[in-house]
């Protein structure tokens, strides 16, 4: 294991020591958020130096057992304990590495899904309804809960734009890496001498703000307007106005809500959605602040990058920011995106570790 990852793991055996003297101490006892804070830090913490002392055992096993390898009666035994130890070890080494990233706050919240058609016209929005249906079945393989915010429906079918809540574990986490421009390149419905398009989309994946740690939005900042729904709702939704669209006076910022049966309901949920676009507003210019500094190419905030491209013709599906590619295009387009997922997630947790220990050696 590399050093800078030792210094890391021998502090936190050493404030595992603090926290049991704090929390053996009757004046944070009798601080109930005090000791809850610190009993969250303290199951933390232990959790990693619980790993690092069974992996010091480890070390300590298989450096005993290279020593027996040169008794002749003891080598045999001597040897299964150096491929056994070997082997823990290594698992050993990357569940600590994982243990020690920066975690997001943000990555066990729900989130919204934000679709937009771009360049492309029809085509454009026919591929909208496409991503919509990708992240829908890959969101019902997880056991994840989908419900659509808002929607403007395209007059070919799919979506000039769509809004959809996605809640459920880690959800924000897994699927944050989706915000960017989306190319597909295919032969269009619509399109009669066979020829191949290449249609953009936007996605924006924002997570749901924590209403305890949301940020602050002055009423006097909002103007909320209400107009009559369109689209699917029968006869309520046709003769009721209450659609609901609130702009940040500030910031420019517009977020709209016609999925609920009330004014209210719909009221809340634009709500939420706003000060969602905004707080990741701010997440973005951090974010791009960072990336000039370090050149991080994912959670960069920047969405007028081209992130991905769909090609039909050849079956691929192209990550630009990593240089993934696969050909099982359709089958990712029924929501078999796991493979995508997890090589983005290795490729940040490796861009963490690096900065850990830029960090350190500073």
């Amino acid at each position: 294991m590399k050093p800078f990852l030792i210094q890391q793991l021998e502090r936190y055996a050493l404030r595992l020591t603090e926290l049991d003297f704090l929390l053996s101490r009757e004046d944070i006892m009798r601080d109930m958020t005090q000791f809850l804070k610190l009993s969250r830090e303290h199951a933390e913490v232990n959790a990693v130096a619980t790993r690092f002392a069974r992996f010091q055992q480890r070390s300590a096993d298989l450096t005993a057992a290279q020593a027996m390898l040169v008794d002749e009666d003891l080598r045999e035994m001597a040897e299964e304990e150096v491929v056994s130890a070997s082997a823990e070890l290594q698992t050993l080494e990357a569940e600590l590495q994982r243990m020690l990233l920066p975690k997001d706050p943000d990555d066990a919240r729900p989130a919204f899904v934000e679709i937009r058609a771009g360049t492309g016209g029809d085509e454009s929005a026919l591929f909208a309804g496409d991503l919509l249906r990708m992240y829908s079945r890959y969101a019902e393989s997880q056991g994840w809960r989908c419900e659509i915010v808002s929607e403007s429906v395209s007059e070919l079918g799919g979506y000039k734009e769509v809004v959809v809540r996605i809640e459920g574990d880690n959800v924000y986490g897994t699927l944050k890496f989706e915000s960017g421009g989306h190319r597909v390149q295919r032969v269009p419905a619509t399109e009669t001498q066979g020829r191949i398009h290449t249609s953009a989309c936007t996605v924006a994946v924002l997570a749901e703000p924590d209403e305890a740690e949301a940020i602050k939005i002055n009423p006097s900042d909002l103007r909320i307007d209400t107009y009559r729904a369109s689209g699917a709702g029968g006869q309520h939704i046709n003769k009721t106005d209450s659609a609901v669209r609130i702009t940040h006076l500030p910031t420019g910022i517009v977020a709209e809500c016609q999925d609920g049966r009330s004014q209210h309901s719909n009221k809340a949920q634009a709500l939420k959605v706003l000060t969602a676009r905004i707080q990741e507003k701010d997440r973005a210019e951090r974010a791009a602040k960072d990336a000039a500094e370090r050149k991080s190419l994912i959670g960069s905030g920047d969405r007028s990058d081209r992130i991905r491209t769909y090609n039909f013709p050849q079956g691929r599906l192209t990550d630009h920011r990593i240089n993934l590619t696969l050909y099982k295009l359709l089958s990712i387009m029924e929501g078999d995106l796991q493979d995508v997922f997890s090589a983005l997630q290795a490729y940040e947790s490796a861009q963490q570790l690096a900065a850990l220990e830029i960090g350190i050696s500073a």
